[in-house]
């Protein structure tokens, strides 16, 4: 039977879209899902706040009356003008090996990107960069982190079938904690902070509310990364969504601070315990037990490992250390929580400069993701 692509627009549909990978990825070891309650509001155009700048729509793929693919279409007006490109993005695509499926999904995303005017397509990519991003084409026996999501290995047979190509790829590393800093952080800590007037700034959660620096944080982040591949500018509404959903969640413990002389951001670490157990056995449902799941791993017993979720540096301190800095201070914390390693981020195959820092501890290459591209004119 072929395949029906029905675009969602019925509160059913879209309850369909966003329970389709909890339902595929259910027995799948090492698939971390995403909440249910955080995908009802993310997948919303009327509730995300990027809604205002991008035009979005999401499609289901139907055989023999049952869905067996989604994908979400997105035209980021605030990336296609930064990047003076014509590109409609695809993202949120999950589907069974079945090429057909993958094809028409593709082309539901293509058509939607020609109606207004777009000539490439790019993905798998979200609304901005703090959402998920590429898919995943090496390390398939690691469980994922809680930030970025694992798939199946044939996701990339697909997009190569279709005459995809890549755009970028994403490294994630696994390192361990030392019991000790190499010397040659705890070395070059003095030098660069004397030389560079800096210094750590420790704030409790009610300074970040009383100071602003969770808008601080996220002015840096846009400075830091507006370099980096197809990177999104996150506006005002954006940032204050962030602030009022997240910055609360973080443990200050694993958050590091740095300023110069005159108490301006100018690098920031934030970490945090990873929670991909913790998501995985709640299987994207925080009610009516899974809450407590998450609440254990926060609370009580953490998991062995931790995520960095950003270093950022401002561009006027590029290459003087910055990352060191943040290391050197955040290293006597992980150590007396007693984590075992942590797991990078997505760092750009590009990003010489983190990936020789990382050199100097013991580490492992554990993912790939890529994000694939191609002309549709």
């Amino acid at each position: 039977m072929s395949v029906e692509i029905r675009e969602v627009k019925t509160k059913r549909d879209f309850v369909k879209f966003v329970k389709f990978p909890l339902r595929m990825y259910r027995h799948h070891p090492q698939y971390v899902p995403d909440l249910y309650i955080d995908s009802i509001a993310n997948l919303d155009a009327d509730k995300n706040p990027m809604g205002k700048y991008s035009k979005f729509t999401k499609f289901l793929a139907f055989k023999d009356g049952k869905v067996v693919g989604r994908v979400a279409a997105i035209i980021n007006e605030i990336a296609n003008e930064s990047w003076n490109h014509k590109q409609v993005r695809f993202g949120w695509i999950d589907f069974i090996d079945d090429k057909e499926v993958s094809r028409a999904l593709i082309e539901a995303v293509i058509d939607f990107g020609k109606k207004y005017g777009m000539t490439e397509i790019a993905g798998p990519l979200g609304f901005t960069d703090l959402d998920n991003e590429g898919v995943v084409v090496e390390g398939f026996d690691v469980i994922s982190s809680f930030m970025l999501k694992t798939n199946f290995p044939y996701y990339k047979d697909h997009f190569e079938a279709l005459g995809m190509t890549k755009e970028v790829d994403w490294l994630e590393f696994k390192i361990y904690v030392p019991d000790e800093m190499p010397e040659r952080f705890t070395r070059a800590n003095k030098i660069i902070m004397e030389r560079y007037n800096l210094h750590i700034r420790k704030i409790t959660k009610r300074e970040v509310r009383k100071e602003n620096y969770g808008q601080k944080i996220f002015d840096l982040i846009n400075i830091a990364y507006k370099d980096l591949y197809d990177y999104t500018k996150l506006p005002q509404e954006v940032i204050d969504n962030y602030i009022k959903t997240y910055l609360g969640l973080l443990d200050l413990n694993y958050v590091v601070l740095v300023e110069n002389e005159k108490d301006e951001l100018v690098g920031v670490g934030i970490t945090m315990p990873s929670l991909s157990h913790a998501v995985q056995k709640t299987h994207g449902y925080l009610f009516p037990f899974g809450w407590w799941h998450i609440v254990k791993s926060m609370y009580i017993k953490h998991e062995d490992a931790l995520e960095l979720l950003l270093i950022a540096a401002h561009p006027d301190y590029k290459n003087k250390g910055i990352s060191a800095l943040i290391m050197s201070e955040i290293h006597p914390r992980v150590k007396k929580g007693g984590f075992k390693w942590a797991d990078s981020n997505g760092e750009l195959e590009s990003n010489a400069s983190m990936q020789n820092a990382w050199n100097l501890f013991e580490k492992e290459l554990v993912r790939r993701r890529r994000v694939y591209g191609m002309k549709i004119e």
